[in-house]
């Protein structure tokens, strides 16, 4: 029977998922597969007991009440838990249904609270080349990956596009860390000033580039830089976390490992862990109250803010991530999965790098190691070894256009946290056998 699903690929449809147990997904055939690229959601596994309990527990009480009339005792409770474990003066917490969604309402917060404070001037965005912030139409322009904006370009709002901190494409012959970062900084302050800083509303960024660059962060102060130069033409810094947070990198916000603090964050994927849909707009109090003592209303929203199932859902998996301690052991899963990595590809001749911060692990895919020269567009590489990584049982997160949007191909492997070390091994075995298959 042919299906009424519109999927993603609509020439190749997707097989049909069964269940999930663990580390992996298994289809109706019973085939396994690791689940090491469901873009960085499932970060405590299938069927976590805790979780599911807590689900099947609010739905007894309520599944659904609107936030036009009513909070609920989980949004409550997982906002509070939120901001006590956020370091800085993030204070508020405006729960949505996914990342896309969180960076919507981010970009539409920034510009709100100038309008409340008198700056209406300010309505610019500068964010970074080979970024990804989201689908919808706000979150997309801002977002600087040239495929995936360009049939969409006509109705895109105009964004300024800066550098990424990518030392293994970015950073030139004989220049340091520093020296690098300097050139960077220049950059973004040069655009700030052709803009015009007082128009200027936030600087947008991920502090670990996910989808698009495949766990790139940052080097030396770059971030300390950053902030620096926001807090002194008095430019919003807006911090994008929906892949990167919620432990992936090792620290429950990423932005805690580079000696910053955001006037804005945006968390979803490993906040629900996927046992539901939701993310979630951070801010400071300084921009609440200034919505507060000024129209007093937020003017935006969606009817699923605030779901009470689904903050029920976040609000344990942040139990089983911080007062179980799962995050704790994502380091050392980490440093294994590098390791295991660098053991099986780091001499393989169409490998240039292997990068990552924690559970969040990228491998750059080359033509020539020596010239970092990439595969032809046309090749399709990262499609390739996507599918031959499926068939071997490998759920891995490859894309193209990592150079520019047009060359360049990576693969994104973001493992559960519970992922035992030899899931993590098999999963390089099964990864080193799809690329050999690919390339042929």
């Amino acid at each position: 029977m042919a299906s009424h699903v519109f999927p993603r690929t609509s020439k190749a449809p997707p097989i049909q998922v069964s269940h999930g147990e663990g580390a992996c997904l298994y289809d109706t055939k019973g085939k396994a597969y690791l689940n090491f690229g469901d873009a960085a959601v499932s970060c405590l596994g299938h069927g976590d007991p805790h979780v599911t309990r807590a689900v099947k527990e609010q739905m007894d009480q309520v599944a659904f009440a609107h936030t036009g009339f009513f909070t609920s005792d989980p949004a409550e409770k997982l906002a509070d838990k939120l901001i006590a474990l956020a370091p800085g003066n993030l204070d508020r917490a405006y729960f949505v249904s996914g990342g896309s969604e969180a960076m919507e309402a981010a970009l539409k917060l920034a510009r709100q609270y100038y309008l409340e404070i008198g700056q209406a001037d300010r309505n610019r965005i500068v964010a970074r080349r080979q970024s990804y912030h989201g689908n919808t139409l706000g979150a997309l322009a801002t977002g600087g990956n040239a495929w995936r904006r360009a049939q969409f370009a006509p109705i895109l709002i105009d964004v300024s596009h800066v550098s990424p901190c990518y030392v293994y494409r970015g950073q030139a012959k004989g220049e340091n860390d520093a020296t690098y970062v300097n050139r960077l900084i220049k950059e973004l302050d040069a655009e700030f000033q052709a803009l015009g800083p007082e128009t200027v509303m936030a600087f947008v960024a991920e502090p670990v580039v996910g989808a698009t660059l495949g766990a790139v962060g940052p080097v030396g102060d770059y971030f300390e830089r950053v902030r620096a130069l926001c807090d002194r033409y008095g430019i919003l810094l807006i911090l994008d976390e929906v892949m990167c947070g919620m432990g992936r990198t090792g620290t429950l916000f990423a932005y805690e490992q580079y000696g910053i603090t955001p006037d804005i964050c945006a968390i979803a994927k490993g906040l629900g862990g996927g046992y539901q849909p939701i993310g979630a707009t951070l801010c400071t109090k300084e921009i609440h109250d200034a919505i507060l003592a000024g129209s007093g209303f937020f003017q935006h929203g969606h009817t699923y803010l605030g779901h009470p199932v689904a903050c029920a859902a976040a609000l344990a998996v942040l139990e089983r991530l911080v007062d179980d301690n799962v995050v704790g052991g994502v380091h050392r899963a980490g440093e294994h999965l590098i390791k295991s990595l660098g053991d099986r590809l780091r001499q393989h001749p169409h490998v240039g790098d292997i990068r990552g911060v924690g559970l969040f692990c990228g491998i750059e895919l080359v033509a020539d190691r020596d010239t970092k020269q990439a595969f032809t567009a046309e090749a399709k590489m990262h499609a390739k070894i996507k599918y031959a990584a499926f068939s071997e049982g490998l759920i891995c997160y490859p894309m193209g256009g990592t150079i520019d949007g047009k060359l360049g191909d990576h693969v994104l492997l973001a493992p559960p946290f519970i992922a035992s070390p030899s899931q993590l091994d098999e999963a390089v075995a099964r990864l080193a056998s799809a690329i050999d298959f690919a390339i042929g």
